[in-house]
């Protein structure tokens, strides 16, 4: 399997397995449009080759911190130029292309957290077929507390966690930890250490290549096979636009620069 140079991403194989590395973790590995691109390509890749799993973890210690702020800042001044699309839809968009390809990847997606699962970090963790986490690892949705909202991974999490839990933690902008996140049905299994971490995902792994291939993969579609998949693109189309709606707001405006400038956002103030 020939792999391309990768900016964002360490990627590596090993014995049918595509070991996938966020890589930014001066940023605790947030969410850059380049990454989501190349992950896209990654999941693209994965998809062509008759790998046996994808195994999706954070550099230096955080899974993904969520969407990257810094991004949001460009699109605005992108939004400036009227000749220009919906910069905001058009990103926060992408994202939701990733996630439905991560989701169908025809291999087992398994995914390692540590650190920050924050925002997008959750939707991935949402999307994947097995979650296994480090007990330290902290989980959030962070986005009303910006003045934004959980566009893309809204009906991912719905699904995973279901409407009343997902309802909670989206609306009070909740973060939680591990043991929570089990309860919850987000992520599978909980390690003390990091050897634990580790010696999970080898025994996933082991456990993965036990099951036939093709039977897997077919099981995998079956599994996902829903009479609303054929409306998911339109929702998420929908979502992307509110999302545009809420960035350029005043809620967004000032959740934004609060963010950037390390203080509280004024509502907080109330």
């Amino acid at each position: 399997m020939n792999l391309p140079e990768f900016q964002t991403l360490k990627v590596t194989t090993e014995h049918g397995v595509l070991l996938v590395q966020l890589n930014r973790p001066e940023v605790r590995n947030a969410m850059s449009l380049a990454m989501v691109h190349e992950l896209i390509q990654v999941m693209d890749l994965a998809a062509e080759y008759s790998l046996r799993a994808v195994v999706l973890r954070g550099e230096q210690g955080h899974f993904c911190a969520g969407g990257d702020v810094q991004d949001m800042v460009k699109a605005r001044m992108q939004a400036a130029d009227a000749t220009q699309a919906d910069p905001y839809a058009a990103l926060n968009r992408a994202f939701g292309r990733l996630l439905q390809k991560a989701e169908h990847l025809p291999c087992v997606l398994i995914v390692v957290l540590e650190g920050a699962v924050l925002g997008g970090g959750l939707g991935l963790t949402a999307v994947s077929d097995v979650a296994i986490a480090h007990h330290q690892a902290k989980f959030g949705l962070p986005e009303t507390g910006l003045g934004l909202i959980p566009a893309q991974i809204a009906p991912f999490l719905v699904r995973r966690m279901g409407l009343t839990t997902t309802r909670r933690l989206a609306l009070l902008g909740l973060r939680f930890d591990a043991d929570e996140a089990r309860r919850c049905g987000l992520i599978h299994e909980v390690a003390a250490t990091d050897e634990d971490l580790q010696s999970l995902l080898e025994q996933t792994l082991q456990k993965v290549r036990q099951c036939a291939p093709q039977a897997n993969r077919v099981t995998k579609q079956l599994l996902l096979s829903s009479p609303h998949e054929a409306e998911l693109d339109g929702w998420l189309d929908r979502a992307a636009q509110h999302f545009s709606e809420a960035v350029r707001g005043a809620e967004g405006m000032e959740g934004t620069m609060a963010f950037m400038q390390k203080r509280p956002a004024s509502w907080t103030q109330a």
